[in-house]
Parts: C-alpha cells; structure tokens; sequence
C-alpha cells in the first residue's frame, strides 16, 4: 500500500502574538515535530484555528512548513470549508505553494446529503492534482459520512484517506469492508488511538501529537510490533491525553505547546484561554507524564 503518510501525524496549532500570527514560533515548533519523529504536518485545521485565518495566513502557515519539511515529511494542507467554491480556491493555493496533500472536511452549518456530500468532494478533486484525506467529524459539523458514500468517493484517483473523526470503530470497520486496501484510515481522536489501531487503521492525525510525538509514534509502532507493550504505553499516555480532551481543542493543547516555548498562549475569539489554575494542571499532567516516562 502506497500512503501518504503512515504512524502520527501533527494537527498542528497555529501561534499568536499579539493577535498575529507568529511564524518565527510556528517553525521552532515545526523543527522540534520533526526531530521527534513526527511522520506529517497537518496544517490550517481545527487545531490550527483555521476559521480564524485569513487566506494570506494560511499561506504563511503552509510555506513555513513546506521549508521545515524541505520534502522529507509530508505536508497536508487543511482546505475544506461549506462552500464548495471556497473550498476548491483554498485548494489551488495550497497546491500552488507546494503542500503534498489535502484535508477536505465534510460541510458544516449548511450541512449536506449524502449526494451533496459526494457531489462537493468530488467537484474538489477533480479540480486539484493532489491526493485528499476525507475529514468526518461530526461532533463539530453536524453530518456524518455513510460507509457506502465513503466507497464510492474512494474510487476517484485524488482521494486516498479518510480522517475517522467519529469516534465509532464499528463505523470503521464497515467502511473498511467496502473499500479497496490502497485506501487510509487516520485517526482523529487520541484517546481511542491504540483501539484505531487494532482496527486497521494506518495512523492518527494528533492533537497531542503537538506535545508528544515521539510517544505518539512508538504507540504506532509498538501497536504493530508488541501489543502488549502498545498496552502499557497507551496506560501511561492516557491520563494526559485525557486532560487535555477534556477542554475544547486547541485551548487546551496551546497551553502546554507555549510551555515549551513555541509561541504565546494565545488564541483568537471565539475561543478564549483557560484561567491559570486550569493551566497549571495541564502543564503538570505534561510533567508528570514525561517524568514518568523517563
């Protein structure tokens, strides 16, 4: 199987200051990804604060990142939106600047069918010369992807994976049931990784991947390797990466990213950042858990 990426993969945050963006911090952070064994920028998504940014933004975010990957890692660009258009525009640039791949979320607000769904994914794909990753997440959205509208959409030659946000391995596995072994399925939800993983998944798009990712990737590793081991890591890992889902994602992951030094604790509004106390624990739970590991 030829994937586009395999084992972890950063959904990478976007850091502030001042209310701009903060580029000299986005590449120290993006250098420390990458030295820790990191296997995929995802950048401009949910963690990145997308729907804050402006077009010229996400420009900057993806040309940093395709200079740190220096075509050694794959960059993924997130570039879906409710608006077909939009979403093929954001598309284009992003392909213009060099990025190795796409992540297409499914419509919010004004949600879709089924049919609209395939029909908004594939308008996007034959559009680009890129391979797209299918993002389902419908905590956030509102629509979910059906199994049969995931196989059908895997037949076109620009969509290779989907991002399983859904947080349903019998979902899961139906879909793999209908599609052909050339097709991916990330992960999107931390605190199931190693079960995602037992199921044939071929990765995970991280949200504490930010903080972690070399523990992240040897959870992969070992998942393939020694089950057993996979176990305990995963026992260890699972205090922290329940800590930080128990705060709406990225504010609480920024905090702990900033106590490494790349970038402010900063986020744009809507969001809004923890009180101290809150941070605090987080920052401790990191230490601990580092502590513990070592």
């Amino acid at each position: 199987m030829s994937l586009l990426f395999e084992g972890v993969s950063a959904a990478v945050t976007t850091p502030f200051k001042g209310g701009e963006l903060d580029l000299e911090r986005l590449e120290q952070h993006l250098v420390f990804l990458k030295e820790n064994n990191i296997q995929a920028f995802v950048m401009n998504g949910t963690t990145g604060e997308s729907s804050t940014l402006s077009p010229a933004e996400k420009r900057q975010t993806l040309e940093v990142a395709v200079k740190v990957a220096n075509g050694e890692i794959p960059v993924i660009a997130g570039t879906g939106t409710n608006n077909t258009q939009e979403s093929i525009e954001a598309s284009l640039a992003a392909q213009k600047v060099g990025v190795d791949g796409l992540l297409v979320i499914t419509p919010y607000y004004n949600k879709t069918t089924q049919a609209g769904a395939i029909a908004h994914f594939t308008a996007i794909a034959d559009a680009v010369e890129l391979p797209i990753i299918l993002y389902d997440v419908p905590g956030r959205t509102g629509m979910s992807l059906e199994a049969e509208t995931v196989a059908e959409l895997s037949q076109h030659s620009n969509i290779v994976a989907l991002k399983d946000a859904t947080g349903d391995l019998a979902h899961l596995t139906r879909m793999m049931n209908l599609v052909a072994d050339d097709f991916a399925f990330y992960g999107g939800n931390d605190d199931i990784a190693l079960p995602f993983y037992a199921t044939g998944g071929q990765g995970l798009i991280s949200v504490v991947a930010n903080v972690i990712p070399n523990e992240q990737q040897e959870l992969y590793e070992l998942a393939q390797e020694n089950p057993t081991a996979a176990m305990q890591l995963n026992r260890h890992l699972f205090s922290f990466t329940d800590e930080i889902g128990a705060d709406l994602n990225p504010i609480s992951v920024k905090a702990v990213v900033s106590h490494l030094g790349f970038g402010d604790y900063e986020v744009r509004l809507p969001l809004v950042t923890l009180d101290e106390d809150r941070v605090s624990e987080l920052i401790e739970a990191y230490e601990s858990l580092k502590e513990g590991l070592n």
